[in-house]
């Protein structure tokens, strides 16, 4: 009689399977920033203002999607919560990096500390949703009541 092992990781047969179902999104991700970030041009919006909120909100979200995908990646690796979410969003952060100096090589384009700082911002923010998340998840789970609202007066 054969046991199967407890851990993923000792599964030979589903490594190579697991690995790209980790990876992949991340992956995907990671190659979508880089050939929107190689268009030498991106469609702007009507006036500069309204251009440079909706570009740097841009730039927020996916950073923010790209720090949870690499959560989700790291999680059979890393169990500690709060090391979990410093991995996540540094490899955000370090890809940003690598995305704002690749941009220095695009005609038209400039690498800016700035967009950095945002997309950074846009990771760390996910990673608060991502506790806030499992707080009151963990919440319902041990039956504990929602927190009380007082009434408006």
């Amino acid at each position: 009689m054969q046991i199967a092992p407890a851990n993923r990781r000792e599964r030979p047969g589903k490594t190579i399977r697991q690995l790209l179902w980790d990876w992949l999104p991340p992956l995907a991700c990671m190659g979508l920033i880089f050939v929107l970030s190689a268009q030498s041009h991106l469609p702007s919006a009507p006036g500069p203002w309204l251009d440079t909120l909706l570009k740097k909100a841009g730039h927020a979200f996916v950073y923010g999607v790209l720090a949870l995908l690499y959560q989700r990646a790291l999680r059979p690796h890393i169990r500690a919560p709060r090391v979990l979410r410093i991995a996540s969003v540094s490899l955000a952060v370090a890809y940003a990096l690598s995305d704002e100096y690749h941009q220095t090589f695009v005609p038209g384009r400039t690498g800016r500390l700035f967009d950095v700082l945002v997309d950074g911002a846009g990771a760390c923010g996910a990673m608060l949703l991502s506790w806030w998340l499992e707080r009151r998840r963990a919440r319902s789970d041990a039956g504990c009541p929602p927190p009380r609202r007082s009434a408006a007066r």
